[in-house]
């Protein structure tokens, strides 16, 4: 179970690097980062892949120093260690918004979350108001799964950086898999009723007129979200529906529910996924997801680098148990832009790292990214994996134990994943553009 409080983790990750820091540099107060996520109820196991996955990134970077701060004249330069402060918002608005003001009153002046696009749309409202009312204690929000394109169009700030791929970006890689796909002549969209899967939903009506237009859709339908336990009715509506493929946005357990009810009902189309290559979903649907679950991410265990691959592997060696085995590459991706761009700043003022992170690029185990400046949404390649058994051509690992992988059949580059925007930018200086 985790701790939602800071101070046994922020001394954990200080104590892992007392052998190569000097005791003045480990005195030094760490640089905080507030994690407000999801830690209880239905959807704990996606906020605590978060954990796994920042302390790891934290730790690795601790390890060889933390942030490196070039003194001012007189002052010596200075080692600060990051440390990760964690609020359950159990799911909530208001909670997540009393975690905002939580954080900022200890202390913090980076936050991040990501496994809602509706907290996500209320932080950044909260976040612009504080801002401008305190300008002594602005933050800055680092947001690494909320994928919402509203979050980096109409509703873009300054002061949020978005490093996951937006829910248009992902459906255009799975589009561009599904437009060639000729033995699909129906598709079924279920989703998640809040703003994200109402996104998804739009997105792929939008995408199939355009794409493939004689592509009937045989079912249109939202769900609460993390409120059904018996996903049996719907899977019987897709059957029957006689759809060959279904595309969805669902994560944690609203999938899952969701592919072991298909399977159930012996419904055997495709599924096209935002998040169906772990959190249970593999193991689930077992052998009938074969070539028929297919899944867009950033990155994936399979892809085939050997750094990537070292990567992946010293995820799973500190995280050994199979249901740990969630890493996600665009949270390491996020830390490393941070460290980058506090270290460029000379500072940690929100603002002056901001400016800094705004044309941050960074690379990674193979993988690179950079910050869109009018945006702030960060361009990337994006893979598409279809599922398999462990051990068949381009799967040398599987998932979460299941036996089943995932194998890159399409990948699109940065510049062919990217998409235009309608952000406004409003930015704190007077004569900046």
């Amino acid at each position: 179970m985790f701790i939602v409080r800071r101070r046994p983790l922020k001394l954990a990750l200080v104590a892992l690097c007392l052998p190569t820091l000097s005791l003045a540099q480990a005195a030094l107060a760490p640089i905080n980062i507030a994690m407000i996520e999801n830690l209880s109820g239905p959807f704990a196991n996606t906020g605590e892949a978060v954990v796994r996955n920042l302390t790891w990134g934290l730790e690795r970077i601790n390890s060889r120093g933390g942030v490196k701060l070039a003194g001012a004249p007189g002052i010596a330069a200075s080692h600060r260690l990051l440390s990760l402060e964690r609020f359950d918002n159990k799911g909530q608005i208001e909670e997540s918004l009393s975690a905002l003001r939580s954080a900022i009153d200890d202390g913090a002046r980076f936050i991040v979350q990501g496994n809602s696009s509706a907290v996500a749309a209320s932080l950044i409202d909260a976040i612009n108001k504080h801002n401008e009312r305190e300008p002594d204690r602005r933050v800055l929000f680092l947001n690494y799964s909320a994928v919402d394109p509203i979050l980096t169009n109409e509703k873009c700030s300054f002061w949020h950086f978005r490093f996951d791929a937006h829910a248009d970006m992902r459906m255009s890689a799975l589009m561009a898999v599904l437009k060639d796909d000729r033995t699909i002549q129906s598709v079924y969209l279920i989703g998640q009723d809040y703003s994200f899967g109402q996104a998804v939903a739009r997105e792929a009506r939008r995408q199939l007129g355009l794409l493939r237009p004689d592509l009937p859709i045989v079912g249109d339908e939202l769900h609460p979200m993390g409120r059904i336990k018996d996903f049996l009715p719907y899977a019987t509506k897709i059957k029957a529906s006689g759809a060959q493929a279904v595309i969805t946005g669902n994560f944690g357990n609203d999938l899952t529910l969701l592919v072991k009810a298909a399977k159930e009902v012996g419904f055997e189309g495709k599924f096209y996924t935002f998040y169906g290559n772990a959190l249970g979903a593999p193991s689930a649907i077992g052998e009938a997801g074969i070539g028929r679950v297919l899944a867009v991410a950033d990155w994936l265990p399979n892809v085939q680098s050997a750094a990537s691959e070292a990567f992946y592997q010293s995820f799973r060696d500190r995280f050994p148990k199979p249901a740990d085995d969630y890493v996600h590459m665009r949270m390491q991706l996020m830390l490393e832009a941070l460290v980058q761009s506090i270290e460029a700043a000379g500072t940690t003022d929100p603002t002056i790292v901001a400016a800094q992170l705004e044309k941050a690029r960074v690379s990674f185990a193979s993988q690179s990214a950079a910050m869109r400046r009018s945006d702030h949404q960060v361009q990337q390649a994006l893979v598409v994996g279809l599922m398999e058994r462990q051990g068949s051509p381009g799967v040398k690992f599987d998932v979460e134990g299941s036996g089943y992988g995932f194998r890159v059949i399409k990948t699109l580059n940065a510049a062919q994943a990217e998409l235009p925007s309608s952000c406004r930018m409003q930015r704190p200086f007077p004569n900046q553009p």
